[in-house]
């Protein structure tokens, strides 16, 4: 005889494999009788599993939707699919769920046995996908980035920047952020004291987890996203760009990402700036967006940008006048 708990976790399992199940069948493969099987179906409903009940020849019992997303119960085959899938959705390939998909990894990999755990990462090392333009980040490393932060650990890694040097860093982690393009990691640099945003894909080696730590109020108020993108909006650089574009802001804003520039509405309404960074990439940008537009500063991105009209002339037969 099952015990109650087990029980209820056995007939919430058969419960999710099939659309309506017949009573007596379904007290039967508890091995229980009929009573015992409404007593644990209350139990179930009591819990917010929305099991709802028919009478009659055909009636049953049947698993619907109910108000809130109660928790699932998930066969082998059933994990390593969802886990294989959250892990994918993790690189990006489809807009605005990578940060979702990640936190649902973290809790069924958390819950998973160590049999399943070891399945996953066999089966993680044999799928291939195609190149993907940019840096990659690991679904383990940002595993293991988010548990730190909903854990409260700190973290020890090495970390190099945009010319090649490695540093030390020892931090309190608060959220991981996907832009679009990369992911970072937010956190308190203990060494610095301040708030500091990391790319993940410059961690050199997998991070060191160490000692829980009290949480702190996070930067713009715990808009990580909003921190992020004015960060590396704001990153050094050479030259700053300042550019008048014709069109209004917002269209330009819906266009343009955060993390690629601050865009503030002009006077008129019909026109906007752009700032941002004076890239190389800056002048295929701007060609790119289609719209007419005057370059404030800095001169060399004006010199760029002659150059590359008086190139593209040249490669088309014309000559300029």
């Amino acid at each position: 005889m099952l015990s109650s708990s087990t029980r209820l976790l056995r007939l919430l399992s058969l419960l999710q494999t099939r659309s309506h199940w017949m009573g007596p069948e379904l007290a039967e493969r508890l091995e229980v009788h009929p009573r015992t099987l409404r007593r644990d179906i209350d139990r179930l409903r009591q819990l917010g599993y929305p099991v709802q009940a028919s009478s009659g020849v055909a009636g049953g019992y049947a698993f619907r939707a109910g108000q809130a997303l109660p928790p699932l119960l998930l066969d082998d085959e059933e994990a390593l699919a969802v886990s294989i899938a959250l892990r994918t959705a993790t690189a990006g390939s489809v807009g605005g769920i990578e940060e979702p998909a990640l936190r649902a990894l973290v809790k069924l990999e958390q819950a998973m046995p160590l049999r399943l755990r070891e399945q996953v990462d066999a089966l993680r090392s044999t799928i291939l996908p195609l190149d993907r333009t940019g840096p990659v980040v690991e679904a383990s490393l940002l595993a293991t980035l988010a548990s730190a932060c909903r854990d409260q650990l700190r973290l020890d890694f090495s970390y190099e920047d945009g010319k090649g040097r490695a540093t030390q860093r020892s931090v309190e982690p608060q959220g991981v952020v996907h832009t679009g393009m990369r992911w970072y990691l937010v956190a308190w640099d203990c060494d610095r004291g301040d708030w500091r945003t990391f790319r993940i894909d410059r961690m050199v080696a997998k991070p060191e987890v160490g000692a829980h730590f009290p949480p702190r109020p996070g930067p713009d108020g715990g808009n990580l996203k909003a921190y992020v993108s004015r960060s590396i909006t704001a990153a050094p650089h050479p030259d700053q760009a300042r550019v008048v574009l014709h069109a209004p802001y917002a269209e330009m804003a819906r266009r343009i990402p955060q993390s690629a520039g601050v865009v503030t509405t002009l006077a008129d309404g019909q026109q906007c700036q752009l700032a941002c960074a004076a890239s190389d990439a800056l002048v295929f940008w701007l060609m790119a967006l289609d719209v007419e537009f005057e370059v404030l500063a800095p001169a060399s991105l004006q010199q760029r940008l002659r150059v590359a009209g008086e190139r593209a002339l040249r490669c088309t037969g014309a000559r300029s006048s």
